[in-house]
C-alpha cells in the first residue's frame, strides 16, 4: 500500500523533541527521513538519560522511527557540502537549531532555495526568528514560564509548578508537521516550496485561544478549572475528577450520585453565581462524601447520572488500560541493539494509508554509507568522508 507521503524525502537536522517528533510523525506516513547526526554523539536525545543502553535509550527511540541516521560535521566544509548534495533532491528541511547558526553555515533558507527552488524549509525555534527572545536559548519549561501557562493554576493556593510532560515542544511538532503538510499541497499549485516558522512560544500561547481572547476583549482571567463543580477529590484507593458541565442543573446530580441531599436547593448554591461565591465550602462538601468510597464506586455512581468524571490514572495503569489497546496505541519492533522498542503509535488513523512502523530507530550513523552512495559518491570519497568515524 502506498503511503501519503511516500516519495517525499526529508532532510531532518533536529534533536531533542519538537523536531524529531515532527519528522517521525512524515516518516511514520511514507517519508524518507534522513537524520543529520554530529558524529560520535549524536541527537542529544541519545544522551538525555542514564540507561544501560546509552545511545539507544527509550527516550530516543521514542521519537526516531522511521528515519535512516547520517554523520555528518556540520562544521567542515565536506559536510556542509553533503547536506548540499542531499537538499538537491529532497522536498523537506527540518531545523531547530538558534536564530542564525543555518545561516552561518552557509545552510539557511535563501542559499538552500538557490539549490532547490522547491524546497520546503521548516524551522522550530523557541521564540521565534525576531524579537528580543529570537537568540534566547529556548526550551519547553521556559516556553510555559513566559507564555502564561505556568501562571495558570486550578487554585490559586497551589505553589507555582512545572508541568513535567513536554506540551510546547509536541504541540510545536505537531504544528511543524501541519505546517508542512500545506506547504506540499501549495507546492502542487506553485511548484515552489517556501518557509515554514513554528515556535514553541506561539505553540503554547495559542494551546491558551479561549483564554487569551478573553483576556484581550474582555480583560478578564477565564479558569476553567475554578469552576465549582469541577475539581480532583482524593478517594480511598485514589483519586476521581468531576467536571460538572454540560447538563441544566449539574448540582442536583452530582448531590445524588453522592448519596447527599440536593444542593441545588439550598440558597447558597442555588445560583452559578452563588456556587461561585461559595466554590470552597461546595467543594468541601464534595471531598469529604467522595474520601469515603472508592474511585471506581464514585465513577460508576457519577456515570449512571451522567456526569463527566475519570479516576485519576498513573501512566503505568493508563498503558494497560483496555482502551489503549482498542485503539491501537502501542507499537512493537525488534531492535538489533535495544531487543524490542515499545512504544507509542501515531495517533492519528486513516482507514485507507495508516501510519506504520517500517524502520526501527537508527543507530547513530547506521546509514551514512547508503546514504552517500545514494548520492553518487564515490568509493574513495566515502571512505574520506567516514574515516574518522571509522577509526573511533
Amino acid at each position: 500500500m502506498r503511503l501519503p507521503l511516500e516519495g517525499v524525502r526529508v532532510v531532518d537536522l533536529t534533536q531533542v523533541e519538537l523536531g524529531p517528533v515532527c519528522t517521525q510523525a512524515l516518516g511514520d506516513f511514507g517519508a524518507d527521513v534522513v537524520k543529520i547526526e554530529r558524529p560520535g554523539s549524536g541527537d542529544l536525545s541519545r544522551w538525555a538519560i542514564q540507561d544501560p543502553a546509552g545511545p539507544d535509550n527509550p527516550v530516543f527511540l521514542s521519537l526516531n522511527r522511521n528515519k535512516r541516521s547520517i554523520e555528518v560535521d556540520l562544521r567542515s566544509d565536506s559536510g556542509r557540502e553533503v547536506v548540499r548534495d542531499l537538499v538537491k533532491g529532497s522536498d523537506v528541511v527540518v531545523n531547530n537549531f538558534r536564530a542564525g547558526v543555518m545561516e552561518r553555515l552557509d545552510l539557511g533558507y535563501a542559499r538552500l532555495r538557490e539549490i532547490n527552488p522547491r524546497i520546503i524549509y521548516a524551522v522550530g525555534s523557541g521564540y521565534g526568528s525576531a524579537g528580543p527572545y529570537a537568540h534566547k536559548g529556548g526550551q519547553d519549561i521556559l516556553a510555559q514560564a513566559l507564555t502564561g501557562a505556568m501562571a495558570r493554576k486550578a487554585d490559586p493556593s497551589h505553589p507555582l509548578a512545572i508541568y513535567p510532560t513536554p506540551l510546547a515542544d509536541y504541540t510545536a511538532g505537531m504544528l511543524m508537521v501541519q505546517g508542512i503538510l500545506l506547504a506540499l499541497l501549495a507546492r502542487e499549485q506553485t511548484d515552489e516550496g517556501q518557509l515554514v516558522e513554528v515556535s514553541l512560544y506561539d505553540a503554547l500561547l495559542s494551546m491558551q485561544l479561549q483564554e487569551a481572547t478573553m483576556q484581550l476583549m474582555r480583560g478578564v482571567d477565564l479558569n476553567w478549572a475554578e469552576k465549582p463543580l469541577t475539581g480532583v477529590f482524593p478517594t480511598t484507593d485514589g483519586a476521581i475528577v468531576i467536571v460538572g458541565a454540560f447538563k441544566e442543573n449539574p448540582l442536583r446530580s452530582i448531590s445524588a450520585a453522592l448519596e447527599l441531599e440536593d444542593l441545588s436547593l439550598r440558597a447558597e448554591f442555588a445560583t452559578d453565581e452563588a456556587q461561585a461565591a461559595h466554590r470552597a465550602e461546595l467543594r468541601s462538601i464534595f471531598a469529604r462524601r467522595i474520601a469515603e468510597r472508592s474511585s471506581a464506586y464514585w465513577t460508576r455512581r457519577l456515570d449512571d447520572v451522567d456526569i463527566l468524571c475519570a479516576p485519576v490514572l498513573p501512566l503505568r495503569e493508563t498503558l494497560a488500560d483496555p482502551q489503549v489497546a482498542a485503539n491501537e496505541m502501542i507499537w512493537r519492533m525488534p531492535h538489533a541493539r535495544a531487543g524490542e522498542v515499545v512504544t507509542l503509535a501515531n495517533p492519528v488513523k486513516l482507514s485507507g494509508t495508516p501510519a506504520s512502523a517500517r524502520r526501527t530507530p537508527p543507530g547513530l550513523g547506521e546509514h551514512t554509507v547508503e546514504i552517500l552512495r545514494e548520492l553518487g559518491y564515490s568509493a574513495e570519497r566515502i571512505d574520506d568522508l567516514t574515516a574518522t568515524r571509522s577509526a573511533r
